[in-house]
């Protein structure tokens, strides 16, 4: 071969090679996937998780687990709050004191954990700590300390660097107390957690989207008697109700663990009635919240459902409180139907209330039973978002007035022999208004301001004399 064939095959195999290396290059993909698009990559899984403590419920300190959207988590000194107090982010939130929540399970691949926090009410300024572990909760590492100043939520975010299994835990020091509400976790890959829909609506505040499933009365043999010792009617029926259709004013409903006076027109009960003793309150279930409509109610009335005050600033409150009646799921149960419910406003109901509530049981505590009569009148009543006289398109009235007479007696036997002119009585008298005072001992008014107010006669089954004096008696309080 001669030198000019040898420089002309040199370059023809240039120029195939050259053609060569520039078919073989991958060209990145393009939106209109035409020729060229060899290689895809597939951007990594990610998830954001968030527990928004919307489900399940915590009313007290005491540690416990609860299980939440999320999984279980142990309260220790902590509780879901919805008081006036409370910072939230929709009807609930953590309120933590001197004590820690913890996640009793493990979330894969956290990059990243973010929470809302600011203080409870007018508490002072106080420390957390945001904690993690890699071991199970066995042993925690601080990943952020926060001085908390704020009275209205601050969200703050958190890198997380593990790339591992890993769980979280809040702690707090100090007497004060802060709220935390909707801890998001986010991260990549399979977080190993699946967020549960909400099981339960959350207890004694206005109710939001569909209404539970309407539902009967269950009565199991933990039922108060339905006459003598013990029953709900044992001192009397204090309007005269009936269980004649014609009466659906006063309409007389025995739901077992309650006897009540319903009104039809106002889709509210005019009073409730029931006995207390330690029997009824032994802590065999807990809260239920289980809030529902009542399928009992004859034809023609009005039913009420668990949403039917959703959005009007009042609480779905209790005439015969759930924590009345704790000895089975079916006591219980029977508070909630929204039969039981008036519209309250809510620091009326969360605090005012809730203190009496609490006193009466502490009565039983010390040996006593007590016979409780409660109900409402007028119309008119001032929650969180003003005053309205009608919730549920008009079928449900506010009352202007809230009232509670119970009667306290040494637990025994033949109750009615046993009661005298000089027998404890209660009686309180509140404004259905949001300003209402925490101490019920401001609204202790006699049991014949109360027969004046609503036109009832109480305790009739008691001898005339008895009665005018337990009429006019004004308890000292506390």
């Amino acid at each position: 071969m001669n030198y000019k064939k040898l420089l002309i095959y040199a370059g023809l195999v240039l120029t195939i090679s050259s053609c060569s290396k520039k078919d073989n290059t991958t060209t990145p993909p393009n939106n209109g996937g035409g020729k060229g698009d060899t290689t895809v990559t597939t951007p990594p899984k990610t998830y954001a998780i968030t527990e928004t403590f919307e489900s399940g419920s915590k009313a007290a300190y005491a540690d416990a687990n609860v299980t939440l959207s999320t999984g279980s988590w142990d309260f220790n000194d902590a509780l879901i709050g919805n008081l006036t107090g409370d910072v939230k982010d929709g009807s609930w939130s953590v309120r933590l004191r001197t004590g820690d929540i913890a996640m009793n399970f493990d979330i894969n691949d956290v990059t990243l954990i973010s929470l809302k926090h600011a203080k409870y009410g007018s508490d002072a300024a106080s420390t957390w700590q945001l904690m993690e572990s890699t071991d199970g909760g066995t042993t925690y590492t601080q990943l952020a300390s926060i001085n908390e100043t704020s009275t209205t939520f601050i969200t703050d975010s958190f890198k997380v660097t593990t790339n591992t299994k890993v769980r979280f835990k809040i702690v707090k020091t100090g007497t004060t107390r802060i709220n935390i509400d909707d801890i998001t976790f986010k991260g990549t890959g399979d977080p190993g957690v699946t967020v549960a829909p909400p099981t339960t609506t959350p207890p004694d505040t206005a109710a939001s989207g569909s209404a539970a499933t309407p539902r009967g009365v269950t009565v199991g043999t933990d039922a108060p008697p339905s006459s003598g010792d013990n029953s709900d009617l044992l001192f009397g029926n204090p309007s005269g109700a009936s269980t004649s259709i014609a009466m659906m004013d006063n309409y007389l409903m025995d739901q077992g663990y309650y006897t009540e006076s319903y009104n039809a027109t106002k889709g509210e009960p005019n009073w409730v009635s029931w006995h207390l003793d330690a029997t009824n309150t032994t802590g065999v279930t807990d809260r239920l919240n289980n809030f529902a409509g009542f399928s009992g109610l004859p034809t023609g009335f009005y039913q009420v459902e668990s949403n039917g005050y959703s959005g009007s600033g009042f609480d779905r409150g209790h005439n015969c409180p759930s924590a009345d009646r704790t000895s089975s799921t079916n006591a219980n149960a029977a508070t909630f139907l929204m039969t039981n419910m008036v519209p309250q406003a809510p620091q009326n109901n969360e605090q005012t209330w809730a203190n009496l509530e609490n006193y009466l049981r502490d009565q039983v505590t010390a040996g006593n039973e007590v016979y409780i009569i409660m109900g409402s009148y007028g119309t008119g009543g001032t929650g969180s978002k003003g005053t309205l006289n009608t919730v549920d398109g008009g079928h449900v009235n506010v009352p202007s007035n809230i009232w509670k007479v119970a009667l306290i007696i040494p637990k025994g036997d033949n109750d009615v022999m046993r009661v005298t002119a000089t027998t404890r009585v209660i009686a309180v008298n509140t404004p259905n208004v949001n300003t209402t005072n925490s101490d019920w001992t401001k609204y202790i008014v006699t049991v014949k301001d109360i027969e004046t107010a609503t036109g009832y006669t109480l305790f009739s089954a008691l001898p005339d004399n008895i009665r005018t004096a337990l009429e006019g008696e004004k308890d000292p309080g506390i």
